[in-house]
C-alpha cells in the first residue's frame, strides 16, 4: 500500500475528544465525498458505454480503496475500535463494525476483477457501505467513546492521520 514509505509526518494531538470528534467527522466527510464521487465517475463511464474510461475510473476507485478507505479502516482497528471493544455496552457494535471492514474489503476484491456493469454496481455497493458505516462511527461508536469517562478518543486517534487526516 502506498503509506508503507511515506514520509514521517509531525502527529496531531488533540485537546480533548471532541476536538478529536470534531477532526474525524471532517476526515471522513472528506473521504466520503472523494469516495462517492469516483464511484459515479466509474457508473457515469459504464452508462455511457465507454470502456476505456470506465477501465480508468474503476482503477482510480480501486487506487483510492487501497491508499485511502482500507489503511483507514485498519487503523481503525486498533487503539479506536480496541478501548471500546473491551466495554460491556459498545462490544457488538464494535463487532459488528468490524463486519463492516470485511464487507467492504470484500467488495474492494470483488472490483478488481470486475468489468461493465458489474463494476459500477460493486463501486456504488462501497460507496454505500461506507456511507452506512461512518454513520454507524460518527453517530453511535465515538459518542459513546467521548462520553465515556474510562475512555479516551483524543488518545485513540493521536497521530493517526489515516483516521483524521493531515
Amino acid at each position: 500500500m502506498a503509506h508503507d514509505n511515506a514520509p514521517a509526518h509531525q502527529h496531531r494531538a488533540f485537546a480533548d475528544d471532541r476536538e478529536a470528534l470534531s477532526a474525524i467527522e471532517e476526515h471522513h466527510g472528506q473521504m466520503l465525498r472523494r469516495g462517492t464521487a469516483l464511484a459515479d465517475a466509474l457508473v457515469a463511464a459504464v452508462a455511457a458505454g465507454d470502456a476505456g474510461t470506465a477501465y480508468d475510473e474503476k482503477a482510480n476507485l480501486v487506487g483510492w480503496c487501497e491508499d485511502e478507505l482500507i489503511p483507514h479502516a485498519v487503523a481503525e482497528e486498533g487503539p479506536l475500535y480496541g478501548q471500546a471493544r473491551r466495554t460491556a455496552e459498545a462490544h457488538l457494535l464494535v463487532e459488528g463494525m468490524l463486519l463492516d471492514h470485511q464487507t467492504i474489503i470484500g467488495l474492494v476484491e470483488e472490483l478488481r476483477e470486475a468489468e461493465g456493469a458489474r463494476a459500477a454496481a460493486l463501486g456504488t455497493a462501497i460507496a454505500r457501505a461506507f456511507a452506512l458505516h461512518l454513520r454507524k462511527e460518527n453517530e453511535l461508536l465515538f459518542p459513546f467513546i467521548a462520553a465515556n469517562p474510562a475512555l479516551s478518543l483524543a488518545e485513540a486517534v493521536a497521530g493517526l492521520e489515516a483516521l483524521v487526516g493531515e
